[in-house]
């Protein structure tokens, strides 16, 4: 990373030298720990760029929806064999003799979210949004962009595309760039890491039969912790590494356990995501103005079941995405969200993220269903671990319940600006202080080779 920023800084006379740079960096970053797969990031890039300026070149509508649509199927098609093929054979073959003519294939890291983001760059092309880029080196850093290549979060083109060329690198940028990434790795290794050695021990104890209940919802609240924290810091991350090259990355979350139905925390959970379906799958299927109830729940049943299969190759997968769509459509017919009894729709939204989150982090469905009979009671009530799990991190459950909440922007913003008398004056003293202390002590926790789990491999 330092070494990329200089040479990024030192090339600051040529737009051109500083997106090589940036390309060459990414491919070199993607490289060392997938080197045979960034082949296939440089295919995804060459394909999107000829079907991009094919579809740009067309003058007829026909002739530019059939290059689309090769364009879609050649992304998608690569994404199936990496991502599904297996999945696909061993339901259509329980006895595995089909999976056994097709090799296994390591799942290439980030596939999901760059293929996102080269569909959509020709998507708008046909749309008429954006230009095709006629330079294969910026559409290329832009496919392969380290920051955000592996975790997101989902740029798309339109977003990004005058930024190429005439973003603009201020020390207010690299200032509040290097914030925005220390917050985000403290986030990852001091709070998600830490909520991950307790839902991981839990869900492995429950590999061996149903847990009391207690220790169940530990576990599983420990989790739903755990995924917040884990892929808001790498967001974090990503944004504040985007500043420091003079780029402003979409945000991706907005404090979504404050919220208070599931269609709201879909509007603040992985938004870039949320957005890219509703742009390019619920919207051309008719969104919510189709009129008619029947095709209103068929769009986001679509919709949710894509979001279920984009996170993974697995039934619980699918079932947490139907799940969602199940609580969404309630929602909708019962007009939930214009209710009042805010508390009660907020405990609402809380148990059903827990427990639609212990079905996202089981393995399968039957392990999924001997961890329920465990929440629900199947197996008592109580288990001393579950003390002992609360007194060893206490601390760590407190920070993580307190910066889910927006009192942390607020905290911030007094830290930042001073604000709030000479509290706030003395709070923005030590602000660099603070920032310096969580960048040490997190890379303390690195270097000591502390538990460090990435969630988003599977993804």
């Amino acid at each position: 990373m330092p070494a990329i920023l200089g040479i990024y800084y030192v090339l600051s006379f040529s737009r051109f030298l500083q997106n090589t740079a940036l390309f060459l960096a990414s491919m070199f970053f993607y490289s060392w720990g997938e080197p045979v797969y960034a082949l296939i990031m440089l295919f995804s890039i060459a394909a999107n760029y000829v079907f991009g300026l094919l579809i740009a070149c067309s003058g007829k509508a026909a002739t530019k929806k059939r290059f689309l649509f090769f364009g879609i199927a050649a992304n998608l098609a690569a994404l199936f064999y990496f991502k599904y093929t297996h999945f696909l054979l061993v339901n259509i073959d329980p006895s595995g003799y089909l999976e056994t003519l097709v090799p296994l294939v390591a799942l290439p890291i980030g596939i999901s979210f760059y293929t996102f983001q080269a569909m959509s760059y020709i998507i708008d092309i046909y749309r008429g949004r954006v230009a095709a880029q006629r330079n294969p080196i910026y559409l290329g850093m832009y496919i392969a962009f380290f920051p955000q290549l592996i975790a997101g979060p989902i740029v798309t083109y339109n977003v990004i595309e005058d930024q190429i060329l005439y973003r603009k690198t201020t020390w207010h940028k690299f200032s509040i760039g290097f914030c925005r990434f220390v917050t985000g790795l403290g986030k990852k290794v001091l709070i998600a890491n830490n909520m991950a050695i307790v839902a991981d021990r839990i869900y492995e104890m429950a590999a061996f039969g149903s847990l009391p209940a207690s220790l169940s919802w530990l576990g599983a609240a420990s989790y739903t912790l755990q995924i917040y924290f884990d892929f808001s810091a790498y967001s974090d991350m990503a944004i504040g590494l985007g500043l420091l090259f003079g780029f402003v990355l979409p945000e991706n979350f907005d404090y979504p356990y404050c919220a208070k139905s599931v269609t709201e925390f879909w509007r603040r959970w992985h938004m870039t995501l949320g957005q890219w379906f509703r742009d390019y799958v619920y919207f051309p299927l008719g969104g919510s103005r189709v009129g008619n109830l029947d095709l209103l729940v068929r769009n986001l049943f679509v919709v949710w079941l894509l979001t279920g299969l984009w996170h993974g190759a697995e039934w619980t997968f699918v079932m947490w995405g139907i799940l969602q769509f199940v609580c969404m459509v309630g929602e909708k017919l019962f007009s939930f969200e214009k209710m009042r009894l805010s508390r009660a729709k907020h405990l609402y939204l809380i148990l059903v993220i827990i427990i639609s989150f212990a079905l996202f982090r089981s393995d399968n469905l039957p392990a999924a269903s001997v961890y329920y009979a465990g929440m629900f009671g199947f197996a008592g009530f109580w288990s001393d671990f579950t003390w002992m799990f609360v007194k060893e991190n206490l601390v760590v459950y407190l920070a993580a319940i307190l910066f889910c909440l927006p009192v942390s922007r607020r905290f911030n913003y007094m830290l930042v600006n001073g604000n709030y008398g000479w509290a706030g004056k003395l709070a923005m003293g030590t602000y660099p202080a603070l920032i310096l202390g969580i960048f040490l002590l997190s890379l303390t926790y690195l270097v000591k080779g502390a538990y460090n789990p990435f969630i988003y491999f599977r993804f």
